[in-house]
């Protein structure tokens, strides 16, 4: 005998219809682009010269694979991305628990983070690879200026905007500041970290990349730059559209964690 009522198997079903229905219109968006770009193409009605066409992609990347260059440019710029997203993720979430904790200093920083957020990191650049060398230390550092900060705001207003009465009920118990914030804190701004990480996660790759496109000898960054120079714009568009492909999955590895925690947490 089941344990669910007719109304939540009805809703279960639903839910399931509706998962199906967004995952078909996504694949139909990608297939209908890439149809309609490969048959402008052949058709002439845009110049493959500068605009390439999926065919072109995909014999370029085989070609790639067959340099043996392909995956090494991806192995770079993924493992300068995965670092720049756990330190920024660390940097983040460890700032805005001191903001939270001390509403002082939390005052004083604000208007600062706002600041240093809106600087144009791209101008910086030149400066970067002086301070810090023209080396794969200078891309993580180009990619922790535009991740950190986003993520440190995203998750401190997270933890200001906590539902009051959570606080409250734990204070009436006796709860100290440590407690609270384990206990009421964290647990409710669960979906607020989720989603701090899916905006740290293109912040680094858009980090990683800038800074590849700067100073760099290897990574997708690099590719998509030196195609640029000798005017080989498949090597761009492939570039581009394998950065695509890494984007997504990371987003849908950070989507099944949000999934996961939904069913943990009974949503």
């Amino acid at each position: 005998m089941s344990t669910y009522s007719e109304e939540h198997l009805k809703y279960i079903k639903r839910q399931k219809k509706e998962k199906r229905l967004v995952c078909f219109f996504r694949l139909l968006i990608i297939i209908v682009f890439l149809l309609a770009w490969e048959l402008l193409s052949r058709l002439e009605l845009i110049n493959t010269f500068l605009s390439s066409s999926p065919t072109e992609v995909i014999q370029t990347t085989i070609q790639l694979v067959k340099d043996n260059t392909l995956f090494t440019h991806i192995g770079v710029t993924i493992y300068e991305v995965i670092i720049s997203f756990l330190i920024a993720t660390i940097i983040g979430f460890v700032v805005a628990t001191i903001l939270w904790n001390n509403k002082v200093i939390a005052k004083v920083i604000d208007p600062y983070l706002t600041i240093v957020n809106s600087l144009p990191k791209v101008a910086l650049g030149p400066l970067i690879i002086i301070w810090v060398g023209a080396s794969m230390n200078s891309i993580i550092f180009m990619a922790l200026l535009i991740s950190t900060f986003v993520t440190i705001i995203t998750i401190y207003q997270g933890f200001s905007a906590t539902n009051q009465s959570y606080i409250t009920l734990l204070k009436s118990f006796g709860a100290n500041k440590r407690q609270i914030f384990i206990k009421a804190i964290v647990p409710s701004n669960v979906p607020i970290l989720i989603s701090a990480l899916k905006i740290n996660i293109s912040m680094s790759l858009i980090g990683v990349i800038m800074g590849e496109l700067l100073v760099s000898k290897s990574g997708l960054g690099y590719l998509i730059m030196y195609g640029s120079q000798v005017f080989n714009i498949n090597l761009v568009i492939t570039g581009v559209v394998i950065l695509g492909v890494i984007s997504y999955i990371m987003y849908f590895i950070i989507d099944c964690l949000e999934s996961f925690t939904k069913k943990k947490r009974g949503f």
